[in-house]
């Protein structure tokens, strides 16, 4: 219309320059009109193409089929879909078509659109007021989609003549409203209820025993079984009381396509029938026939005294956990009923997979024997790390009044090193219960890997070779150096000591590794996404399965008496888990074990949204990398035959030169006298004027007087009565640019929370140097 528009002006117009620019204008409209419906003249013939060939394809489909665009109008449906739906048609929509069919259509189908738009396809379960319907749904081009309803139905078991046989089912939700009742459950009751409680007069239900409930012609006795299904569903079976009927023989069928797991037992405790699903839980195809006793483990007893019980009518329903002899780490509950048919009596065995429960009760036990280890390991080394703390201490002061030539110098280098391998020891307390300080940094392994393979390389000894092999373009993770490179120590010197005395040769394996979906094993889920690992490879003589699941457990070690601590695995775990990395063992007896390192990629774009910092520690302020690295490796364990001399070896050591004069005043509360006079002592050597409190009401009390300036507060967190956090928190508010050193033997992660809300504070962690103590000091004040 525009094109048009301006040819016409264009007679109009009476300047032959203009006209001829309007006549070209238009023209070029009108060209481009044509053009765009050309092109949406050949979408839509492709669009309709496309449709075709889908009703092409469904037309003959036994299950009813229907092709909808984005908005749920119905553009066609095959024959077995105008069966199924009376008041679907062409024109129509998707929603009205289910609408006598289940509750709440257009929820689920919008639904399910939205799962085919994001991945291209999607599937539900649902349940009808009569029976169930797998509904799925295909993507087709950008704006069209195929759905599918296949009926699955209610009749479980055909009986002879062809009538249908099934046992009363129905489903049930979370909060005990009945969604589904199969024919059978509404013969049964005379009707249709609504609620469980209206079925059942007495709950909870107990699995495995007689109810009683109320049917059409009168009470009846039934024992109920429950089958979970997800998002807290379950279908519940009426299985008959054995005392009330006899079952036929041909009934039994009824039972072995039922996803129930049941066994028939004779006297002697054979099996004499077995459904399919008991079968596959139990891991024997050829269980009947065999004894119980040969299928089941555990009970803690002779299964026969259990058995013979069942048959005088005692503990029957009662449920007893067992381990399934031929299935790999199965788990069953398994309780007894007594049973009727034209044979005789039997015992019925009902069979519930109790793995997941048995998974979840181990990590259970183990968490808190961890826990109250890990209590017990932070209280120990907390108060090591105070006596540590005076003894190095003094050990410095008493090293800055000798050099090296004096006699008692040697003594003295001798005290400070043993001090700092006992630092090291107790910092392996707080690896595995995970209460140490990590300083997390941006860190490139293959780098990090190729530093350190030259140190490892000295500590494996010439017997055995070490290797690095790295791959391509290996991508940045987030930890902390220094304990990433304790953990590559401890697992080569296993290694080591697994190869000895023949020697061999020990592999370390840097690549990228990149999940689609969640690797699943050893009780741990490593989610999607993008990782670097780390393998440590040798060729030893391997670990047992049994020793497999202890090794990571704290003191438990398979070396000699005085080889070995028991921590350094654990201490490996406890690490790793606090890095938010993963570490799993590999490993077959003779052939070698290899343990392999998950690491998060570190991504800078993520750290960027969430305003963290790569530099600075998670649980750190801004600023808290106040305390300088130890002079030693930090964590190494005591290694055997002068390992550990060797790997400190040409490290640098602090000098003991007399330090330079400082100023200012500094507020030191600390309950350990020890450490509070060495503390003092320091701080005065540097030119410090020094308060000192044995506790926080102490340090309260000596600030009362406001003519009084202090400059920084060093204070300890764990004290008695107040804790060091709080009465900082109190004093900061009348002295609000005071700074502030925190001092402890561990940081739990209540101090962590704590200094995020005090401002200019940091933390530095016992045992401390004096050189560590005074410059922190002084970074604080200037």
């Amino acid at each position: 219309m525009l094109g048009a528009g301006l040819l016409g002006l264009a007679w109009a117009v009476p300047v032959g320059v203009a006209a001829l620019g309007l006549v070209l204008l238009g023209a070029t409209f009108i060209a481009l009109a044509l053009l765009v419906k050309g092109l949406g003249l050949r979408h839509g013939v492709a669009r309709a193409r496309l449709r075709a060939a889908l009703a092409e394809t469904i037309a003959l489909d036994a299950a009813p089929g229907v092709i909808t665009d984005r908005d749920g109008e119905i553009f066609y449906l095959n024959d077995a879909a105008r069966a199924r739906f009376a008041a679907a048609s062409p024109g129509g929509t998707l929603v009205s078509a289910f609408a006598d069919l289940f509750a709440a259509p257009a929820t689920l189908v919008y639904r399910l659109q939205n799962k085919a738009l994001a991945t291209g396809a999607a599937r539900e379960d649902v349940v009808l007021r009569q029976g169930h319907m797998r509904l799925s749904v295909h993507r087709v081009g950008q704006q069209g989609f195929l759905w599918r309803c296949e009926d699955i139905g209610d009749r479980l078991a055909a009986g002879q003549g062809g009538e249908a046989i099934s046992l009363p089912m129905m489903t049930v939700a979370q909060n005990g409203a009945i969604l589904f009742m199969n024919e059978a459950l509404r013969r049964l009751l005379g009707g249709r209820e609504t609620t469980l409680d209206r079925v059942f007069g007495e709950l909870p239900l107990r699995p495995g025993e007689n109810h009683r409930i109320t049917g059409a012609h009168g009470p009846v006795s039934v024992m109920p079984v429950e089958v979970p299904l997800t998002g807290g569903r379950r279908e519940i079976y009426l299985v008959p009381d054995a005392r009330q009927h006899r079952v036929g023989p041909g009934e039994w069928g009824v039972l072995e396509s039922l996803p129930l797991p049941l066994l028939r037992l004779n006297r002697d405790g054979a099996i004499t029938m077995a459904t399919a699903r008991a079968r596959r839980l139990l891991g024997d195809d050829a269980v009947i026939g065999s004894h119980l006793a040969d299928q089941l483990e555990g009970l803690g007893r002779p299964l026969s005294d259990w058995l013979r019980e069942a048959w005088e009518g005692r503990n029957l329903g009662r449920i007893e956990t067992m381990r399934a002899s031929r299935a790999e780490e199965r788990f069953l509950q398994v309780s007894l009923e007594h049973y009727h048919d034209e044979s005789g009596p039997a015992l019925v065995a009902v069979l519930n997979d109790a793995t997941e429960l048995k998974s979840l009760e181990t990590q259970f036990v183990q968490s808190q024997k961890m826990q109250a280890i890990g209590q017990l390991a932070g209280g120990v080394a907390h108060d090591f790390n105070n006596l540590l703390t005076a003894i190095s201490g003094h050990c410095d002061l008493l090293l800055l009044r000798h050099d090296e030539g004096d006699p008692d110098f040697a003594d003295l280098s001798q005290i400070s090193q043993n001090a700092n391998r006992a630092a090291a020891l107790v910092n392996q307390l707080l690896a595995f219960s995970r209460k140490q300080t990590l300083r997390l940094d941006r860190l490139d392994l293959a780098d990090a890997l190729g530093d350190l393979t030259h140190l490892l390389g000295r500590l494996v000894g010439e017997r055995v070779q070490l290797s690095l092999e790295t791959g391509a373009a290996i991508r940045p993770v987030r930890a902390d150096k220094r304990q990433l490179e304790q953990v590559l120590m401890n697992l080569v010197v296993n290694a080591r000591d697994a190869m000895m005395p023949a020697g061999g040769k020990i592999r370390l394996v840097l690549e990228n590794c990149s999940l689609d979906r969640p690797l699943a094993r050893d009780r741990a889920v490593v989610p999607p996404g993008d990782y670097v690992t780390i393998r440590v490879i040798d060729e030893g003589c391997g670990i047992s399965a049994e020793l497999r699941a202890k090794i990571f457990e704290p003191f438990f070690t398979t070396k000699g008496a005085g080889k070995g601590t028991g921590l350094g695995l654990s201490m490996v775990y406890g690490i790793v888990k606090q890095s938010g990395a993963f570490v799993f063992v590999d490993s077959v007896e003779g052939s070698g074990t290899t343990f392999t390192l998950y690491f998060p990629v570190y991504r800078e774009d993520l750290v960027a949204r969430t305003g963290g910092s790569a530099d600075a520690p998670a649980w750190q302020p801004d600023g808290a990398d106040a305390a300088p690295p130890r002079d030693l490796v930090a964590g190494a364990a005591p290694a055997p035959n002068g390992a550990l001399a060797a790997v400190t070896e040409g490290l640098p050591r602090p000098t003991h030169g007399a330090p330079p004069r400082d100023g200012g005043i500094v507020l030191l509360v600390e309950d350990e006298a020890p450490v509070r006079a060495f503390a003092s002592r320091a701080l005065r050597l540097r030119g410090f004027t020094v308060l000192e409190a044995e506790s926080a009401e102490d340090a309260l009390k000596t600030l009362e007087d406001e003519s009084l300036e202090v400059d920084v507060f060093v204070t300890d967190v764990v004290m008695p009565g107040m804790d060091g956090p709080t009465w900082v928190s109190e004093a900061l508010r009348r002295r609000p640019g005071v700074r502030v050193i925190f001092v402890s033997g561990y940081a739990e992660d209540s101090v962590s929370e704590h200094q995020n809300r005090i401002p200019n504070s940091v933390f530095l962690p016992k045992p401390f140097s004096l050189t560590e103590l005074t410059e922190t000091v002084s970074r604080q004040l200037h």
